[in-house]
């Protein structure tokens, strides 16, 4: 066991530098000033400064708080605003007033099963003018399509409570940024809504993301929920 002397050859104890009344840094060797303590008499002279204009001026210092506490008032309620807007999910608000289909108490849904490709609205009873899947590629398709979309727009005709939903997205590549929806609402627009142009045209649009049955019938209620306010109370699909 060695012992270890602290005598002259013996290595030199550390000695902290001198602060000089402030700290030091031992990272980086360089003494920092300390704090300056408060100086009671600037804070009582600033009291007594308000205090002499609160005394001199009463209704002008009235008038300040006053506008302050308004302002106040004013940026929570629109922040409030932004806030229950961005809850309620959709692009109205959730007042049932400022939906724009507040009366409409029905949906009829009509789900969309291909996509038109013709440039005109001339050739709707052809396949050719379909963009058709092989197990669709029949005589007799295009016709079906059509007696499809004439069923739905004549049911909504009968009930002036009722929203129509042509249902249905960009469910093909190839077709381009065409959806099942947007056809079905240009060829009902291009045969007059069979007759029923006057009733059911103000209250029929569009569900563009659904692709298949299932997403038909859910997006297309939460898209009646988005238009009018509420779930619908009677649902008829085709």
């Amino acid at each position: 066991m060695s012992s270890q002397g602290f005598g002259p050859g013996s290595p030199k104890s550390f000695r902290y530098p001198n602060r000089g009344g402030g700290d030091f840094d031992l990272e980086s060797g360089v003494p920092r000033k300390g704090r300056k303590p408060k100086n009671p008499h600037l804070e009582a002279s600033i009291a007594m400064r308000i205090r002499y204009f609160y005394e001199a001026h009463p209704v002008a210092v009235a008038l300040i708080l006053l506008s302050f506490g308004l302002s106040v008032l004013i940026l929570l309620s629109v922040y409030e605003t932004r806030f229950r807007t961005m809850r309620s999910g959709g692009s109205w608000s959730s007042e049932v007033g400022e939906y724009p289909f507040p009366n409409l108490l029905n949906l009829v849904m009509v789900a969309g099963h291909s996509i038109y490709t013709s440039a005109s609205c001339g050739k709707t009873d052809r396949e050719d003018s379909w963009f058709l899947e092989p197990y669709q590629k029949h005589p007799g398709q295009a016709a079906t399509f059509l007696a499809h979309i004439k069923e739905g727009v004549e049911i909504a005709a009968k009930d002036k409570g009722a929203l129509l939903l042509f249902s249905g997205g960009e469910t093909r590549k190839d077709a381009g940024p065409r959806s099942e929806a947007q056809s079905y609402w240009a060829i009902a627009e291009s045969k007059g809504w069979f007759g029923n142009d006057d009733s059911v045209r103000s209250r029929a649009l569009t569900e563009e993301h659904a692709r298949d049955s299932f997403e038909n019938l859910l997006f297309s209620v939460c898209r009646f929920r988005e238009l009018t306010g509420r779930y619908p109370q009677n649902i008829t699909h085709f």
